[in-house]
C-alpha cells in the first residue's frame, strides 16, 4: 500500500528517527496492532489528510513517499502499518501539487482540471460534487442536504442512498518498479530506482480512469447502469470509456 509521512525538519516522528530508502518495523504481530499506539508507524492514503489526522502542516514539514510492507490497519482517515519503507521525500513543488492533483487554479477538493472546483475529480469550472464536466454545478445558502443530480438530471437520492462501484475512487499515481519502467523513466527516476526499485508515477485522468476499469469485474462494471439516470454518452465524455460496449462484449 502507497502513501504519505509526515516528520520534522530532521525527518523524525514521535522521537523515531527515519533514513530515505530504509525500510523500519515495530515487530508487533497482526493481532495486535492498534493505531495511535506503539504497535504501529502511522501514515496516511492521501497527502492532504497529513494536516487533518496529525499535528503536522505541510508547508512546514518534510513529506515522504512509502509503501507500507506489512501488515496495516485503519479507521478509513488514519492508516498504521507494522512495516514501512520510506521511498522518497518530496519537493515544495510536488507537496503542492500532489495535494489536490489539480491543472487548473483554486480548487479544493482533489483530481481536479478545471478552475475553482471543490469536490473530486472535475473537469469543468466552478463545481461542487463529483466527476462533473460542466460549470458552475452547485447552489447557494443551503442548510439541508439536497438531492443529487446525476448525469445532468436530478434524482430523488442523497449520497448515502447510491451504491457506487468502488473502481469509481481511483488514485492518479501508480507504483511502477524498476523491471516495469521505461528506459525514458529509468534515466529519470535512476535514483529513485536505486534507492526503492522503483518510482511512483502520476498519471493522465483518462488513463488512471482506464486502468481502474480495467482491473474491475464484470459484476463492478454493471453497477454502472444500475445508477439514477444512468447515461453512456455523458460517462463516456468524461471517462473516455464506452461503457455499455464493453460490458456487452463481457457478456459474449
Amino acid at each position: 500500500m502507497i502513501g504519505y509521512k509526515a516528520f520534522d525538519k530532521d525527518l523524525r516522528c514521535r522521537d523515531m528517527q527515519f533514513e530515505i530508502g530504509k525500510t523500519y518495523r515495530t515487530n508487533a504481530k497482526k493481532e495486535e496492532l492498534k493505531l495511535c499506539s506503539g504497535t504501529v508507524i502511522h501514515f496516511c492514503r492521501e497527502l492532504h489528510k497529513i494536516e487533518v489526522e496529525s499535528p503536522y502542516s505541510l508547508s512546514n514539514s518534510r513529506i515522504c513517499e512509502i509503501i507500507a510492507t506489512g501488515n496495516v490497519v485503519n479507521d478509513g482517515n488514519k492508516f498504521g502499518t507494522n512495516e514501512i519503507l520510506i521511498l522518497r521525500e518530496l519537493t515544495k513543488e510536488e507537496k503542492k501539487a500532489f495535494c489536490n492533483c489539480n491543472t487548473g487554479d483554486y480548487n479544493t477538493g482533489h483530481h481536479n482540471t478545471g478552475n475553482y472546483n471543490t469536490g473530486y475529480r472535475n473537469t469543468g469550472d466552478y463545481n461542487t460534487g463529483d466527476y462533473n464536466t460542466g460549470n458552475y454545478n452547485t447552489g447557494f445558502f443551503n442548510t439541508v442536504d439536497s438531492k443529487l443530480i446525476m448525469f445532468n438530471k436530478p434524482t430523488n437520492k442523497e449520497i448515502e442512498d447510491i451504491d457506487f462501484p468502488s473502481f469509481l475512487f481511483f488514485d492518479l499515481t501508480v507504483w511502477i518498479s524498476s523491471d516495469e519502467a521505461t528506459d525514458k523513466e529509468k534515466k529519470e527516476h535512476k535514483q529513485e530506482i536505486e534507492t526503492c526499485g522503483g518510482f511512483l508515477k502520476r498519471l493522465e485522468y483518462k488513463k488512471a480512469f482506464r486502468l481502474a476499469w480495467d482491473k474491475a469485474g464484470k459484476k463492478e462494471h454493471e453497477m454502472l447502469l444500475e445508477l439514477p439516470n444512468w447515461d453512456n454518452e455523458i460517462f463516456k465524455e468524461i471517462s473516455g470509456i464506452d461503457a455499455e460496449a464493453e460490458i456487452a462484449k463481457e457478456e459474449m
